[in-house]
């Protein structure tokens, strides 16, 4: 599988999981060569000019850190240090106080936009994905008391109990479901007007992949599936998910879709999967966006 062809893959920092201590932010706070991606809640700050796109920033360019929430990301190939800091500035008042050619701008809108790609885009989900983590995780979920960051933010102990948290990662198969030379797409009422998108849904407790492809599938479609293969995966840091993408082959092709989950599913032939990519689709369809596993699944099974 292609990972350039995905949003969000393909980070390069070297997380330096097992060389950490607790002064290892302070030690990368320190370092003049440090790169900050800086957060205003769950938007990065976004660096435009000269028609390109930054996703971080230096310690001259950017002032107004929250270092005492900083989490360090890892270095990158030439040792500098890369943090994940939330900013100090309300959103409120963001427009007055950020320069004119910063802008906080939604993970989603960077990657429709192409804003930036590679592994940039892949070192800002893993910063996206543990700045929400955190910011959701103040209290220990064994005795309630707050926690606090160690290891420079690679984890979290509760003041009281002493136990460790660590970050998690949420998996959701979703898959491409064929039926001889028919995929399988469902609208969700959350989808941009006209979109289409391979089924989803997250991995439960004790559920191996392919449990889950059958039974998010049959849930959502009343199609039954039997043989399932991995194809690749996408980390999704909206806020912290990791696309474990496959390919589903049907046993039944009558559809009896779940109403509460989806707006329409039914069948599309290639020809049609293709215009939904050319924008040419009659009644205006659309495949998702570019970037994201689902496209990438309908693509590769055009292209077969």
């Amino acid at each position: 599988m292609n990972q350039n062809l995905l949003a969000f893959a393909g980070g390069t920092l070297n997380r330096l999981s097992e060389n950490r201590n607790d002064d290892a932010v302070a030690d990368a706070l320190a370092d003049r060569h440090a790169k900050f991606i800086v957060f205003t809640g769950a938007k990065p700050l976004i660096r435009l000019s000269d028609g390109e796109a930054h996703c971080w920033h230096s310690r001259s360019e950017f002032l107004g850190l929250d270092h005492n929430r900083a989490i360090l990301l890892g270095v990158d190939e030439t040792g500098a240090p890369w943090l994940a800091v939330p900013s100090l500035i309300v959103a409120e008042h963001l427009d007055e106080q950020l320069p004119d050619a910063v802008k906080a701008i939604d993970l989603r809108s960077i990657v429709a936009q192409g804003l930036i790609s590679g592994p940039e885009l892949g070192n800002l989900a893993y910063g996206a994905a543990l700045n929400a983590w955190h910011n959701s995780n103040p209290f220990c979920s064994k005795c309630g008391s707050a926690s606090h960051m160690a290891s420079g933010g690679s984890k979290r102990i509760c003041g009281q109990c002493k136990a460790e948290h660590f970050p998690r990662t949420d998996p959701v198969a979703i898959m491409m479901v064929t039926w001889q030379d028919q995929c399988l797409l469902g609208r969700s009422p959350n989808f941009p007007p006209g979109m289409y998108s391979c089924l989803a849904g997250f991995i439960e407790a004790g559920e191996t992949i392919e449990d889950a492809v059958r039974r998010e599938t049959f849930e959502e479609s009343g199609i039954k599936l039997g043989a399932v293969s991995y194809i690749g995966s996408q980390p999704w840091p909206m806020p912290h998910s990791l696309m474990i993408g496959c390919h589903g082959q049907a046993l039944t092709n009558a559809i009896h879709f779940d109403a509460a989950e989806l707006e329409a599913c039914r069948w599309f032939g290639k020809d049609e999967v293709r215009e939904m990519f050319d924008g040419t689709h009659p009644d205006g369809l659309k495949a998702p966006l570019k970037g994201a596993i689902a496209g990438y699944l309908m693509a590769k099974w055009v292209a077969e």
